[in-house]
């Protein structure tokens, strides 16, 4: 008499597929690089004389500076950044691994845990903790 075989291990939507990690991983890197961009940029991307500071019955509304508004270069390095984070979030929420993971019976909240758990996956964010720290 044979021993019987187990059935594979049950599905484990957080076990994703190498591509899916890899393009979360870019999709991460290129908001990072464009938040980087932008905070170098001037508030308005076109030329704007700005307000003065006021009060109106006790509260306050902040100014803002004049703004030389964006060079040529800036504006095309936001819109190719911006264009390239599009595509690579679009390929993440479109990958054939949350179809897979509905034929398997993940619906809800479990889809989104899953979703939200691809976010921290081993080699799908820039840096670890350990890196932070040893950047500290």
């Amino acid at each position: 008499m044979s021993t019987p075989v187990p059935d594979s291990a049950p599905f484990d939507p957080h076990n994703f597929p190498a591509d899916l990690v890899a393009t979360q991983r870019q999709a991460a890197e290129l908001y990072a690089a464009l938040r980087a961009h932008q905070a170098t940029l001037p508030w308005s991307r076109e030329p704007h004389d700005g307000w003065p500071e006021e009060s109106e019955r006790g509260r306050e509304h902040p100014g803002r500076p004049a703004s030389p508004g964006w060079t040529a270069a800036e504006a095309a390095e936001f819109d190719r950044l911006l264009d390239e984070l599009r595509t690579a979030t679009a390929q993440v929420q479109c990958h054939p691994w949350w179809e897979r993971c509905a034929a398997e019976g993940i619906k809800g909240e479990g889809m989104v845990a899953a979703r939200q758990a691809l976010k921290y996956a081993e080699g799908a964010v820039p840096l670890g903790q350990g890196d932070v720290e040893t950047a500290a």
